[in-house]
């Protein structure tokens, strides 16, 4: 029988608290809050151009559902050093399986709209594809796995790459919107280490000021991500309706 993870993200907020132990770590492991940030971040940016080929948002959420959601965070449960967040539920093997299967789709799917519409996305695939792995899995002893390079792989580089997909070009309002985006998920990160590391604390013996801190800390990250997604549904509707 499956046992709870060591540290026990099993009872994280945007963990579901039903069905089987590793079904509930499944989707914990695609950090859904945050990856609705990112994939929010692409219709962002697509959404900033001035005609919309709806086909291509949803190419765009397709793949950085795959690429990231599944076969990032995939990567991160293997790739970390010293906590392994999840446990061992799901085995290297499985994991190893899942990144893989869910790469090779996103980047086939990527593939096809970079060669039959956009040739500029492929500039944007080939530094994603590096930082999935560079920042994942921790290469350079860790060099990319910061807060800086997480802020421009999953915050900015997504919002160009929304754009980019719809237009083949960059403009310097995309480029300061990008910014602008890189900055939001540069406070979710930082929020967001403090938590986690609140989080390993036992709950025996968690303070009360530690205590007010991981609710605060959550709280920013509950916000951060509901407003990100918001945001980009806002837009959606905004543009879907005018």
């Amino acid at each position: 029988m499956d046992s709870e993870p060591e540290h026990n993200r099993s009872r994280e907020w945007f963990v579901p608290a039903f069905g089987p132990l590793k079904f509930r770590i499944f989707v914990g492991l695609l950090f859904l809050p945050y990856t609705g940030m990112v994939l929010a971040y692409t219709v962002i940016g697509s959404m900033l151009a001035k005609q919309i080929h709806w086909d291509r948002v949803g190419a765009i959420l397709i793949i950085y559902f795959l690429g990231l959601g599944i076969g990032g965070h995939a990567l991160d449960a293997l790739g970390s050093k010293s906590v392994k967040p999840w446990g061992k539920i799901f085995s290297t093997a499985q994991l190893w399986t899942l990144a893989s299967v869910s790469l090779v789709l996103a980047y086939a799917l990527g593939i096809y709209y970079i060669i039959v519409y956009t040739p500029l996305l492929g500039g944007i695939a080939l530094l994603e594809g590096f930082f999935v792995l560079a920042y994942n899995l921790e290469w350079f002893k860790g060099r990319f796995h910061t807060d800086a390079w997480f802020a421009l792989s999953w915050g900015s580089l997504p919002v160009l790459a929304g754009y980019v997909l719809q237009t083949n070009r960059i403009s310097l309002p995309v480029l300061i919107v990008a910014a602008g985006m890189g900055l939001l998920s540069l406070v979710e990160i930082k929020a967001s280490r403090p938590y986690k590391a609140l989080k390993r604390v036992s709950e025996e013996t968690r303070t009360v000021l530690e205590k007010a801190h991981m609710q605060q800390f959550e709280a920013i990250l509950k916000g951060i991500s509901l407003g990100v997604i918001l945001l980009g549904a806002g837009l959606v509707s905004w543009r879907w309706f005018h």
